[in-house]
């Protein structure tokens, strides 16, 4: 727990040295998806990776910024049972890029939807298979999103799945 608090302190405190650059999502995404398709039958997890366009451009910190990728298909992957899907898709609305990860998991309970994106959030739980968590992985999510001038917010039914969704600035 102690190591967790650490790495997300020093995350916070290197916020200000983000070191964005203008990258094809479509290309970074897929690239990453790829690893899991790969790992599909080892996970037990069905993977998918929606786009409406070959080419969507935003300006972001790579490192940082797929961290937050990874770190909700690391949640998702904790909260979906066997043979369950989980999936990203990658839009252009209005002027923004619009990030969805949804899974078919177990949900989130209504009484942690407002408190989910605090640090040492009660929200925090095993995963369905024992997996730990210390509450701080929603923060430092939020935390990067808010970096790069996004937001990000979730839906979520107990016993349906859960969608999250991130929008930043795009780019041409």
């Amino acid at each position: 727990m102690i190591q967790e608090f650490v790495k997300l302190e020093f995350i916070e405190a290197s916020g200000t040295d983000l070191v964005k650059m203008r990258y094809n999502l479509v290309d970074r995404i897929s690239a990453f998806m790829e690893d899991y398709l790969q790992h599909e039958v080892e996970l037990k997890k069905n993977f998918k990776f929606n786009f409406d366009e070959p080419a969507i451009y935003a300006e972001i910190d790579e490192y940082k910024f797929m961290q937050v990728i990874n770190n909700l298909i690391s949640n998702a992957l904790k909260f979906t049972p066997d043979n369950g899907t989980i999936e990203v898709g990658l839009s252009k609305v209005n002027n923004a890029v619009r990030i969805e990860v949804t899974d078919t998991g177990i949900g989130i309970p209504e009484e942690f939807h407002e408190t989910l994106f605090d640090k040492f959030s009660k929200a925090r739980r095993s995963g369905i298979k024992g997996e730990t968590s210390v509450g701080l992985g929603m923060s430092l999510i939020k935390t990067i999103v808010e970096w790069h001038k996004g937001k990000i917010w979730f839906t979520s039914k107990v016993g349906e799945g859960t969608t999250f969704y991130i929008e930043i600035p795009g780019c041409d």
